[in-house]
């Protein structure tokens, strides 16, 4: 898809208070790595992830996703009653019912005539937003929309680090929960318009696939995941790879006239491999990861929203947002700023 007439008007992000080291965890965790014959650094060599973000116990996701919503309207400059649809794109969630959409919109004091529902597609979940609110403003339907963000990894990690405690535990399932262990928390939210007189930066929308032959190499619930690394890895690089060349036939796309990469992040190895295999500067990613983990749908939008703030953005940079979920799909779209 190739949108004419849609901007970013307004982005912000919001970073968890508590830093939990991945030293930490691995204290913890000693007894076990010890008698699994593991090295007691396995988390930071394995991910690269040295820390991570966690909330104030009893934090909900519609909290810090309306946090962030106030502060990416502010950015917008626009009245909130001119907002027509809210879409909430959190794999956390307050409850299974309401949406956690419904207690975001409430939360912001949005109008009865403002559209909301969540969206789900695990890491995905944020771009596609971007890609429906930026649908209905191409076709007339909404002036604008707000997509939003809340992540908590604070109960799922403590979940999985008393699981792995059991003496019960082998390496085999150890290794299945290890990518539980990395998730972070954080926030993000973006406000999307008609760039009408030049409002805001282009959103260019971009091309999707999908491999659901692996849709069951990583399954989460509340209180954590199950992951296939290695076959995760491969099949994914392997999809991203063709969406890569999708957008290249497609769109035009090549490595080297883009500036910057924001990709979603899930260690180094992650990181690393997938700039390898597209043929990406590293020098033009910026590492979430080895501070914040890998925050799910909300990683995107938050390194967008930090380029942003640094002052690391200039007018007409073009900016590649990048993207595997589980399932698995990737979404690879542009901005222009």
């Amino acid at each position: 898809m190739h949108f004419e007439h849609v901007s970013i008007l307004g982005i912000a992000h919001l970073d968890a208070p508590h830093r939990v080291p991945s030293e930490e965890i691995e204290g913890r965790l000693a007894p076990t790595l010890s008698r699994l014959g593991m090295r007691p650094d396995l988390l930071r060599d394995a991910s690269g992830i040295m820390t991570r973000r966690m909330w104030d116990d009893g934090v909900q996701p519609s909290d810090v996703a309306a946090r962030a919503g106030e502060l990416a309207i502010a950015a917008a400059g626009i009245d909130r009653r001119d907002l027509g649809i809210l879409i909430n794109t959190s794999v956390c969630r307050d409850y299974v019912e309401p949406s956690t959409a419904c207690i975001v919109h409430s939360n912001l004091g949005l109008p009865e005539t403002c559209m909301n529902f969540d969206l789900g597609n695990a890491c995905l979940a944020f771009i596609n937003g971007m890609d429906m609110v930026g649908n209905m403003i191409e076709r007339g339907q909404i002036e604008a929309g707000i997509v939003t963000n809340g992540e908590s990894s604070r109960l799922p990690t403590e979940r999985t680090i008393e699981r792995l405690l059991d003496p019960a535990v082998d390496e085999e399932t150890f290794r299945a929960n290890f990518a539980t262990l990395t998730l972070g928390s954080g926030a993000a939210a973006m406000v999307l318009g008609r760039n009408d007189n030049d409002r805001g930066r282009r959103f260019l929308g971009g091309v999707n696939l999908a491999a659901t032959e692996h849709c069951r190499l990583c399954y989460g619930q509340v209180d954590g995941m199950v992951t296939d690394t290695r076959e995760l890895l491969v099949a994914g690089l392997g999809l991203a790879g063709r969406t890569w060349q999708k957008a290249v036939d497609e769109l035009g796309w090549s490595a080297e006239a883009f500036d910057h990469f924001v990709i979603h992040q899930v260690s180094k190895t992650h990181s690393d491999r997938f700039a390898e295999i597209l043929g990406l500067d590293p020098e033009k990613i910026y590492r979430l990861y080895p501070e914040f983990g890998n925050i799910g749908p909300a990683g995107v939008p938050i390194v967008l929203s930090k380029l942003a703030e640094a002052g690391s953005l200039s007018d007409g940079d073009r900016i590649a947002l990048m993207g595997i979920g589980s399932g698995l799909n990737c979404t690879m779209a542009e901005v222009i700023w």
